[in-house]
């Protein structure tokens, strides 16, 4: 029931948020939908490109719940791929726990695609639903018996075993009280428009980005390199100062640039400063902010908050980054640390620090 981020559950004294949606549920095992072929096996345009394209990322290509591979099943609210046997169990909970679909033989409505693609996925639904999953609870495995997975199954998204008891959310009370992830943006944008200013519209918050350092940098000149950082988002883009001759910069310098209300990720990029020639690209990466910016926006003022985890970001095959990458509230700020390995490049590392400001 929970599905994107943010609403909010915890362990101990941590606390994350998630937005829980619930969207319309459709007859996903009739015999009319076997007999049609889904959209993803007619030219694939539009809605159903991208959820192709979310079906091809790494993480994604093994069942969110035992690792099978290949999976040919998908809970649409949920926003999980599943096997047939994962699939079997979802489909035993109920539609209004996990909407169960084929792959290859269902026909999906925009609203089932927009559910996954809003999602973004068995990492990002995982992140969730298996946030405080204790070390003493495998997960099943392929192989696992029919009696454990299901129990396992019912346990992460039937009775939330894993979440807070106070903050597990029943169907009824999701349906009542809760909107989906759009909601929240809405109204947070429209919070926004009331409180900014007119050229600051176009903005939802700022990003305070601390250059902590970098190792183990690629050489590009005789034996060692002049590096600098570019970072950018959208149109903006921010730089360092340049390390003359050093392969493990320390900068600690603090680049500030606004989010815009459809932002993307942070690129960044290190270069190798030359004089008298074109400064030579030192790799690059990316930076997903929807793991931060969802959990600020959920969470609100966090001044009023002890410290605590409100989010992560997680490392999977897909993204540059070295350890999943943690949000906190520290000292009333949201911060993230990231370490980055980067991208097209013989050797390097990154390690940054954001901070989200959200304008008022």
């Amino acid at each position: 029931r929970l599905l994107t981020p943010p609403s909010m559950f915890c362990a101990g004294t941590e606390i994350f948020f998630v937005v829980v949606s619930y969207p319309k549920f459709a007859s996903n095992m009739s015999a009319a939908n076997r007999s049609q072929p889904i959209k993803l096996n007619r030219p694939v345009v539009g809605k159903a490109r991208k959820l192709k394209d979310l079906m091809l990322k790494s993480d994604n290509r093994v069942c969110a719940d035992c690792s099978a591979p290949d999976p040919k099943w998908a809970s649409s609210n949920i926003g999980v791929f599943l096997c047939l046997k994962c699939g079997d169990v979802h489909r035993a909970l109920g539609q209004d726990i996990s909407n169960v679909l084929s792959l290859t033989l269902d026909d999906w409505s925009d609203s089932d695609i927009d559910s996954m693609i809003e999602v973004g996925g068995n990492s990002y639904a995982n992140s969730i639903y298996e946030a405080f999953l204790p070390k003493d609870h495998p997960k099943p495995k392929p192989d696992s018996p029919m009696e454990y997975r299901t129990k396992f199954i019912r346990a992460k998204y039937e009775t939330q075993d894993f979440l807070k008891p106070s903050l597990r959310i029943s169907s009824k009370a999701g349906l009542e009280s809760t909107n989906s992830l759009n909601s929240v943006d809405n109204s947070f944008s429209s919070t926004s428009r009331k409180h900014a200013p007119e050229d600051t519209r176009e903005f939802v918050g700022q990003l305070n980005i601390t250059v902590v350092k970098g190792s183990g940098l690629a050489v590009r000149d005789m034996l060692t390199s002049d590096p600098y950082v570019v970072l950018s988002l959208g149109e903006q883009k921010a730089q360092t100062t340049v390390k003359a001759s050093d392969l493990n910069p320390v900068w600690n310098e603090v680049l500030n640039l606004s989010v815009p209300r459809n932002y993307g990720p942070l690129k960044l990029e290190v270069y190798d400063h030359d004089t008298f020639s074109a400064d030579d690209i030192m790799g690059e990466a990316e930076i997903d902010l929807k793991p931060m910016i969802t959990a600020a926006m959920a969470f609100g003022d966090p001044s009023r908050h002890a410290d605590m985890q409100i989010g992560r970001w997680f490392m999977t095959r897909d993204n540059c980054l070295l350890s999943d990458s943690i949000v906190n509230i520290s000292s009333g700020k949201v911060k993230q640390e990231v370490y980055l390995k980067l991208q097209n490049v013989e050797s390097g590392e990154m390690e940054l620090e954001l901070e989200w400001a959200r304008l008022d």
